[in-house]
């Protein structure tokens, strides 16, 4: 697996960091879409140092980290601009639109938020087992977790993880994220 071991150590205290700046600034409250989307964009590439992919979710050692968006897009231009000029490691952070996700899509983070051409549990479904780290948002409402699942806690955007999906979609979470999961499943 590739690990990110001397990233994740510096990125830890990195992602707290944000986190809780993006959170002191002005905490995201639901009418407060502009804010809370920046945050929950800005999540989708910081959780990335924290996750080791097996070797067969990259064609070469520089491939891109590609974070797929299924569905309907929250985002807009938010998440391209919270990824431009991003690196994981050797692997440059790069975003994809998709209205379906299929097992071969090609994202190692895909959130999830479904649409017309598929829902989110068929989403959820379609990669249960590939090795792509599933997000949904509480915003977006049911059915159907993802393994990081973001939501609104005190008025701050925050995250459960479902460490047993993780492990079954091939994926390993680090201890270090998991210890700032409001909840972790296991």
């Amino acid at each position: 697996m590739l690990r990110w071991r001397g990233l994740a150590a510096r990125g830890v205290a990195a992602l707290a960091a944000a986190t809780a700046a993006l959170a002191a600034v002005a905490p995201a409250r639901a009418g407060d879409s502009g804010l809370e989307l920046a945050v929950k964009a800005t999540y989708l590439y910081k959780l990335a140092p924290f996750v080791s992919w097996p070797n067969t979710g990259w064609s070469t050692s520089n491939a891109p980290l590609v974070i797929c968006v299924q569905g309907a897009d929250p985002f807009g231009p938010l998440l391209d601009q919270a990824t431009a000029g991003q690196a994981v490691g050797t692997h440059p952070v790069t975003v994809k639109r998709v209205a379906r996700l299929e097992p071969d899509v090609g994202c190692q983070i895909a959130y999830v938020a479904g649409g017309a051409a598929q829902s989110k549990a068929q989403a959820l479904q379609a990669v249960e087992g590939a090795p792509v780290l599933t997000v949904t948002d509480e915003a977006r409402g049911p059915p159907g977790r993802g393994i990081v699942h973001l939501l609104l806690d005190g008025g701050k955007v925050r995250f459960s993880i479902d460490a047993g999906q993780a492990d079954r979609n091939g994926v390993a979470i680090s201890s270090k994220l998991l210890a700032l999961a409001v909840a972790v499943k296991r």
